[in-house]
């Protein structure tokens, strides 16, 4: 059970993502801002896609793992997720600084 809760947090974390992107270019359409958060938008939900399917298949691997009694893998998303999501911070907020000038 406990593979399964963590697969689900993976796909909860990716669906996240997908929901950003979709609410950070209704924002900009609405306020009428530049493309670069429709750039920004596009790159999250691409991202929540990818770690969809990262979470499926470190589930069937750890599922696999768990059956024949092997050592579990460690989680291969977890460094490329944290490095993401730092950048896609520094740019919206290198946008919002830059936009006020």
């Amino acid at each position: 059970m406990a593979n399964e809760r963590t697969a689900l947090a993976w796909v909860r974390t990716a669906l996240a993502l997908v929901a950003g992107g979709i609410g950070l270019t209704s924002v900009a359409r609405l306020a009428g801002l530049s493309r670069v958060l429709d750039v920004v938008a596009v790159v999250l939900c691409a991202g929540g896609a990818g770690l969809a399917v990262v979470a499926v298949a470190g589930w069937r691997r750890r599922e696999v793992a768990m059956r024949l009694d092997e050592p579990l893998p460690a989680p291969a998303a977890l460094t490329w997720l944290g490095v993401a999501v730092a950048v896609a911070a520094l740019v919206l907020a290198g946008y919002v600084a830059l936009r006020d000038l």
